[in-house]
């Protein structure tokens, strides 16, 4: 594993979605000693399956999972994404847009926001918090950055939707906190070009499977999800 290098992962059939987004790629400031790669999957059977292929192709550390429609608006966000890294060993996981709880109907975004975002459907998500970052149980799936390497549920997770829950599930059972950053994100790092609607009928099927895999976690904070996983050994409690 290469400590010092980025890959930015996108699965794409748009040519000129994927054009535009490395258009900002290619434009960004890369820290001293870094170095940064590039992996498409090209009509990708799902969003698991081609995450999961370019995952295992890459040595990169740090993996950056994006949709094609996101244009990366800060150009030290490479910088940034290892502040928030290095200020905590056991985040394994950064977002631009979070939520503190697990809503109860399984949705995220019915869930209170936090972080920014420029979007089409989205209102400005940034929280009045002092903090550089905040722990959260979910992160939106629009731009995904791991420092660590989970296989992404491709046993339940046939198609588009729920891959970003599932997968923020795996980190904090494996005992990876999960930041989004706020009072860093004043600006925000992206835009998200989503015009498109969403297909609710599969929306809607893999809701319901989450739901009923992660039951015991609906309703929860993400502190009590990642003790519940890995308990804080009683002589270690402050």
């Amino acid at each position: 594993m290469n400590d010092h290098k980025f890959c930015f992962i996108i699965c794409t059939n748009n040519d000129l979605l994927l054009g535009e987004a490395l258009h900002y790629i290619d434009h960004l400031e890369i820290p001293d000693g870094y170095e940064v790669d590039l992996l498409t999957v090209n009509d990708a059977s799902s969003m698991t399956e081609g995450y999961n292929e370019a995952m295992t192709t890459s040595d990169a550390k740090y993996k950056i999972y994006m949709h094609q429609d996101v244009f990366i608006l800060n150009k030290n966000i490479l910088s940034d994404l290892l502040t928030i890294f290095h200020a905590d060993p056991q985040i394994g996981l950064i977002g631009v847009v979070g939520y503190e709880v697990i809503p109860s109907g399984g949705v995220m975004w019915w869930g209170e926001r936090l972080g920014n975002l420029y979007a089409t459907n989205i209102n400005e998500c940034l929280k009045k918090y002092h903090d550089p970052f905040y722990y959260v149980a979910e992160v939106d799936g629009l731009f995904m950055a791991t420092s660590h390497d989970l296989p992404w549920n491709t046993s339940l997770l046939k198609d588009w939707d729920f891959y970003d829950a599932f997968q923020c599930i795996n980190f904090l059972e494996h005992g990876y906190k999960i930041a989004a950053p706020v009072q860093m994100q004043k600006e925000p790092w992206c835009m998200h070009d989503d015009g498109e609607v969403l297909n609710l009928s599969n929306y809607n099927r893999y809701r319901h499977i989450f739901m009923e895999v992660y039951k015991k976690y609906l309703g929860k904070h993400w502190s009590e999800i990642i003790n519940e996983s890995h308990p804080i050994p009683p002589d270690i409690l402050p």
